[in-house]
């Protein structure tokens, strides 16, 4: 999906990543949305409303009294807008916006929107970590706010922490998932989403493992919890923050892994294994560091496949639950793989892609092959290929979608 013909309030909050608000509509603009902007006096400190207003070709909105319109501007901007985001959402207004304050013209649109609110925030992390942001966003959510980051990284401190406002494309991405049709299509459904590498242990110091860096299996935890699923992640070691709303389970090995998916997987209506599971483990762990000491040998056994054992189970009892989706990162032959991937595994849907594409990067590009045949998708973000999967597995649980969003 992109935003052709949508029509989006970006409503700039008063931190220091106001001025990232500008590349926010910039985005949003490149994929096709008409953008009016709204303010808060703090935000004007941060980012002139005369940039905005060369961006967009029409004057930022500051002043609730703004002489420019009619009637209450808050009632038209909320009417006119298909989606309102807030970035970046400071503690102060996330505060505000969850005590139902409507006393500038950013939360007073907030209040009159007529369709879905996403809030990015953006604050230092002892604010995003304080109790009162951690209830003040849980109010917001239970009234149906959306929620895009933030992530960690480098802060306007120096600091390094949980804070930084969320990058714009993934902004954007959040904008079009909370427009697209069946923003809770997913509600009640118990999936089990695996992530990461996993780390098969050589010695206390060193271990066998690939690259993956997880970004794919958070994203689909992330956009399925985001879509009303009750959601489990079992993660192997990654340096990423699960999302909100999520149940992670955290492993090393792919043994543990195993373990830890077997045990649950038939409490789930779906199961996607994103994880990239190391096929081999040594078969010894040495109980010291090993020294060097010239050509070493190692003997490496299989690991079992966790994915094949599920679908051959599941085969064995006759059921068509839970639903099972794989991923097949080929270096060559992409589409062959899959399909024999899909018939062997006895599995639904597998998600192609290549190898030198998908591994650290937050985009992707996939096909997704069933026993239909395989779709191409283009290149996209790990979210939005996150959200195709979901329609997937939507479809095969045979949950209607929702009708489009007038």
């Amino acid at each position: 999906m992109d935003l052709r013909d949508k029509r989006i309030v970006v409503a700039i909050g008063g931190g220091i990543a106001a001025f990232k608000a500008v590349e926010v509509v910039r985005e949003l603009q490149r994929r096709g949305a008409t953008v009016r902007v709204a303010m808060t006096a703090s935000a004007t400190r941060f980012v002139g409303p005369i940039t905005l207003t060369g961006l967009t070709g029409t004057p930022a909105v500051v002043d609730l009294w703004d002489p420019r319109y009619a009637g209450e501007v808050h009632v038209e901007l909320g009417a006119w807008a298909d989606a309102v985001l807030v970035a970046p959402a400071t503690m102060n207004l996330l505060g505000r916006a969850a005590a139902g304050l409507a006393d500038d013209v950013v939360l007073a649109t907030v209040a009159c929107a007529r369709g879905p609110v996403i809030f990015a925030p953006a604050m230092h992390t002892r604010m995003w970590t304080h109790p009162a942001t951690t209830h003040n966003v849980e109010r917001l959510r239970a009234v149906g706010a959306a929620f895009v980051g933030p992530v960690e990284g480098p802060l306007a401190s120096g600091e390094i922490g949980m804070g930084r406002l969320a990058e714009p494309a993934r902004i954007v991405d959040a904008v079009e998932a909370a427009l697209r049709p069946g923003a809770t299509d997913l509600e009640g459904v118990r999936l089990l989403v695996s992530a990461g590498p996993t780390h098969e242990d050589l010695d206390p110091v060193r271990f066998l493992g690939n690259r993956s860096s997880g970004k794919m299996g958070f994203a689909l935890a992330e956009r399925a919890a985001a879509r009303g699923a009750l959601v489990t992640l079992v993660s192997g070691p990654v340096a990423l923050t699960p999302p909100a709303g999520v149940t992670r389970i955290e492993v090393r090995s792919a043994l543990q892994m195993r373990e830890a998916i077997a045990s649950r997987a038939d409490e789930q209506d779906a199961v996607v294994m994103a994880a990239a599971v190391a096929d081999y483990r040594p078969s010894e762990r040495a109980e010291h560091k090993r020294k060097k000491a010239g050509e070493v040998q190692l003997t490496l056994v299989r690991n079992p496949d966790i994915l094949l054992e599920l679908g051959e189970r599941r085969a064995r009892l006759g059921a068509h639950r839970p639903v099972l989706v794989g991923f097949a990162l080929e270096t060559q032959d992409l589409l062959d793989n899959a399909r024999a991937k899909l018939e062997r595994k006895k599995v639904d849907l597998i998600v192609a892609n290549e190898a030198a594409v998908g591994f650290a990067g937050d985009t992707n590009r996939a096909s997704l092959v069933d026993a239909a045949g395989a779709t191409a998708l283009p290149a996209m973000s790990k979210h939005a290929l996150a959200d195709r999967i979901l329609d997937r597995v939507r479809e095969r649980l045979g949950v209607e979608a929702p009708p489009e969003r007038a």
